[in-house]
């Protein structure tokens, strides 16, 4: 990454894809909800709010703060330098029709 924060028309597709690579989501939604923050004392240096809903069968077996530990990893330095807030549902594929898991 290039030390900052992206700008924030690439910010979207830079989660999509590091979530794309490292889990191999079968559902994947990655909402922008920096908008309902602003003015946060957090999101001033430039970093964003975000939602992400993801169905994986990497997540088979795992307890809810592993699924989380695995978001985290496959972001990255995503988490530094363009993300603030992240609210995460990970669920394993038999779980789809459940809702919030975590």
């Amino acid at each position: 990454m290039n030390g900052g924060p992206l700008p924030r028309e690439a910010r979207l597709a830079a989660i999509r894809a590091a979530l794309e690579r490292a889990l191999s989501p079968l559902e994947l939604q990655v909402v922008d909800d920096s908008a309902r923050h602003a003015g946060h004392a957090g999101a001033r240096d430039g970093r964003g709010h975000f939602n992400v809903d993801v169905v994986s069968a990497v997540f088979e077996g795992m307890a809810p703060l592993a699924r989380h530990r695995a978001v985290y990893a496959a972001l990255g330095s995503l988490m530094e330098t363009d993300i603030h807030a992240l609210s995460i549902n990970a669920r394993a594929p038999a779980e789809r029709g459940h809702g919030r898991a975590d």
